[in-house]
């Protein structure tokens, strides 16, 4: 099919890149204002996303579109874990729920899954592109700023089978290949890309969500003055890190 799917992802999300950048949270987060808490919940918002997302993939997977996006590779179940373990101790399956904002999105997984399971295929573009385009760069703020002990707290950005910049590279290539090659028509293309659109404004209800706490944590004028002013087209860390591109901003905000 020449539908070319993956340009179609990526030009028909822009806008939607930018204003998930332009959240309170993100723009903290890329001037090095990681708060224990509030990313704790980010954390734990993810892995209730990540389940639900990874569960219809598997129960799908046979599926003529959607088998085709299924990547195991990319599954972030068992490194959020591994992460909650950490931030939450042992119990951690009995000290976390979803946000208010997280229960939409899984609701909305669930439900496309139900109705229409080709368009997972947005949710799975808008999460794993993220994770693999600049998933170390965000590691590197988040171990930086919590001062974490070595191999704890950032496993949801390590890629075992993937862990170099070539290997992550070639699966980003291999990804937009599959996206391309889908059996699809152009009503499908459209309706998928609209559902990433939607998958983007669920991710930025769920960082929203964590603006008081943000707020909280550094005080109400340092937080206005960070987030006062709008960042157009790519965001730049400068502090620590080196230029962080807009598909980054899945990779934080959920």
């Amino acid at each position: 099919m020449n539908h070319n799917l993956a340009m179609q992802l990526r030009e028909g999300t822009q806008k939607s890149h930018a204003l998930a950048e332009n959240t309170a949270f993100m723009k903290c987060f890329l001037k090095g204002i990681v708060e224990r808490d509030p990313f704790r919940h980010l954390v734990a918002n993810l892995y209730f996303i990540y389940s639900a997302l990874e569960e219809e993939m598997r129960r799908h997977a046979h599926h003529s579109v959607v088998g085709t996006m299924y990547f195991p590779a990319l599954e972030r179940v068992p490194q959020l874990e591994k992460d909650l373990a950490f931030y939450y101790g042992k119990n951690w399956r009995g000290g976390i729920m979803a946000s208010s904002a997280g229960l939409h999105y899984i609701e909305r997984i669930h439900q496309v899954a139900n109705q229409n399971p080709s368009l997972l295929v947005a949710h799975a573009y808008v999460r794993y592109m993220g994770d693999l385009s600049d998933g170390q760069a965000l590691k590197a703020i988040i171990r930086s700023v919590l001062e974490l002990p070595e191999g704890y707290g950032t496993a949801f950005y390590e890629f075992d089978d993937i862990s170099t910049v070539e290997a992550r590279r070639a699966l980003k290539g291999q990804y937009r290949d599959a996206l391309n090659s889908l059996p699809i028509e152009m009503s499908l293309v459209r309706q998928i890309v609209d559902e990433a659109n939607v998958a983007f404004r669920l991710n930025c209800n769920i960082v929203n969500e964590l603006e008081p706490l943000v707020k909280a944590a550094i005080g109400e004028h340092v937080f206005d003055l960070i987030t006062r002013q709008d960042t157009p087209g790519r965001t730049e860390y400068h502090h620590r890190s080196p230029t962080v591109s807009t598909e980054l901003v899945s990779s934080v905000t959920v």
